[in-house]
């Protein structure tokens, strides 16, 4: 069964800076398409950020175009999302999720495996 764990998340004032990771376990790492997802309280949740099996493709919704990059290590059997310039409205939590199905896309029904989860919080 694919494990997917997150960390790094954490309390940060507004303009600040975290980075996630999402570590995947029993699987085929580098077969996989990745995404983070995020859901803040009373909100829908809120496709982030996709990258393809290979790193080569990434896709960022408008919400955190500019401020987030998502990246890969498929040696480590990891995934990153770098948050910069950190807003309110960014404050969520944060889920990572893998998919090994299908091209890489920003549907979180084409996604099967998920991680619990990990908060960010961003004060003003």
């Amino acid at each position: 069964q694919v494990q997917l764990v997150e960390s790094g998340g954490g309390l940060v004032q507004v303009g600040g800076s975290l980075r996630l990771s999402c570590a995947v376990s029993d699987g085929i790492f580098s077969t996989y398409n990745m995404g983070w997802v995020r859901q803040a309280p009373g909100k829908e949740r809120e496709f982030v950020a996709s990258i393809s099996w290979s790193g080569g493709s990434t896709y960022l919704a408008g919400s955190v175009k500019g401020r987030f990059t998502i990246s890969r290590d498929n040696t480590k059997n990891t995934m990153y999302l770098q948050m910069n310039s950190l807003k309110p409205e960014d404050t969520a939590v944060y889920y990572c999720a893998a998919s090994d199905r299908g091209p890489v896309t920003m549907q979180e029904r084409f996604y099967d495996y998920w991680g619990q989860g990990t908060q960010v919080t961003v004060s003003s």
